[in-house]
């Protein structure tokens, strides 16, 4: 989810939630747009905001961030190598 409120495939454009309640909102956010069937799945995860962008905490996040594993020719790894 971005500032914006509008749903986005890379993680470098999302909303970073700063404290408790920044976080609720973008829960309910993401509540109401899977009932709206407008996403498949919606979770929080935990980033840091380095200097290169936002980073996810957890491998696996930062794993799904990048992209499919098994091939670098697709998938979002792919986009800006063509």
């Amino acid at each position: 989810m971005a500032p914006d409120h509008q749903w986005q495939e890379h993680l470098q454009g999302a909303q970073v939630a700063g404290d408790q309640l920044a976080e609720e909102a973008l829960d309910r956010l993401g509540k109401a747009s899977f009932a709206r069937n407008e996403v498949l799945d919606v979770d929080l995860i935990d980033v840091e905001v380095t200097s290169a962008g936002i980073r996810p905490i957890r491998l696996r996040e930062r794993i799904r961030a990048a992209g499919p594993t098994n091939r670098l020719d697709h998938g979002k790894q792919a986009v800006g190598s063509q």
